[in-house]
């Protein structure tokens, strides 16, 4: 049976190591929601990096060592910014364009989050630290902090009550972490639905969603691929991209 193509950009140009150590986990975290992962090299050329995003009906952005040049959103380097990866902002931006032209659904993950946000508008904070929670903790750390998710959110609407607790109003589900970078502004157009509830960071954004003219439009800060064996939350959230993915490639009745 066909299944649903979902493009996924290696996380660096460069990194080899990383690259095979970071991937496959996307790629086994789309396989196991029942998605074709589609491995795109970030140093293709831009016709190429079109083609690969109208082959697929998905786009997962992926997390990465880089940081997005500053000058993108008129920003001068802080000193604690780490060097950019040009080839991975062009192939995030060239794959986000043909997104929005073609209404593909998109999930971005930690510095898929942040290239999403930048290229949709909005900005980034250079430097967390100093602040409360180490939210640069790594792959180690299964729990560095949690979010407090906005329950009327798309977001929220994907997680199940077993998982959740209840803090104000908002859920609150346990999260890794892996950055020190975050949103400082929003994108135009882009909600907040997830803050770290200890320092107010910015946890997750996504685009309204049109139950009539459905776009799913999703970033999440943390590292939902590392979790889904023991979490229901991180499994739901690459179960809703397949899923969206399926209906846009006509695979699924809606």
């Amino acid at each position: 049976m066909p299944r649903a193509r979902i493009a996924i950009p290696i996380p660096t140009s460069h990194n080899t190591e990383y690259n095979n150590r970071s991937w496959p986990t996307y790629a086994a975290a789309i396989e196991a929601a029942g998605g074709e992962p589609v491995r795109i090299d970030p140093t293709e050329s831009t016709r190429e990096l079109r083609e690969a995003a109208r082959s697929c009906s998905g786009i997962l952005l992926p997390g990465s060592p880089a940081d997005v040049l500053p000058s993108r959103y008129g920003a001068a380097p802080d000193p604690a910014t780490n060097k950019p990866d040009e080839y991975r902002e062009t192939t995030d931006w060239t794959l986000l364009e043909e997104a929005g032209r073609h209404r593909l659904p998109v999930l971005g993950i930690c510095y898929g989050l942040q290239s999403l946000n930048v290229y949709r508008g909005g900005s980034l904070v250079q430097d967390l630290l100093p602040v409360p929670v180490n939210h640069s903790a790594g792959s180690k750390v299964a729990v560095a902090h949690t979010a407090d998710i906005a329950r009327e959110s798309l977001l929220g609407s994907l997680l199940e009550d077993a998982e959740v607790t209840e803090n104000n109003g908002f859920i609150r589900i346990p999260v890794n972490s892996s950055h020190h970078q975050a949103i400082a502004e929003p994108a135009p157009g882009m909600r907040i639905v997830a803050r770290c509830p200890e320092d107010g960071v910015i946890e997750a954004i996504e685009a309204p969603y049109d139950w009539h003219d459905p776009w799913f439009f999703l970033a999440v800060q943390w590292h939902p691929e590392r979790s889904t064996e023991i979490s229901a939350a991180s499994r739901s959230i690459f179960a809703r991209l397949v899923q969206e993915a399926e209906q846009k490639a006509g695979l699924q009745s809606k």
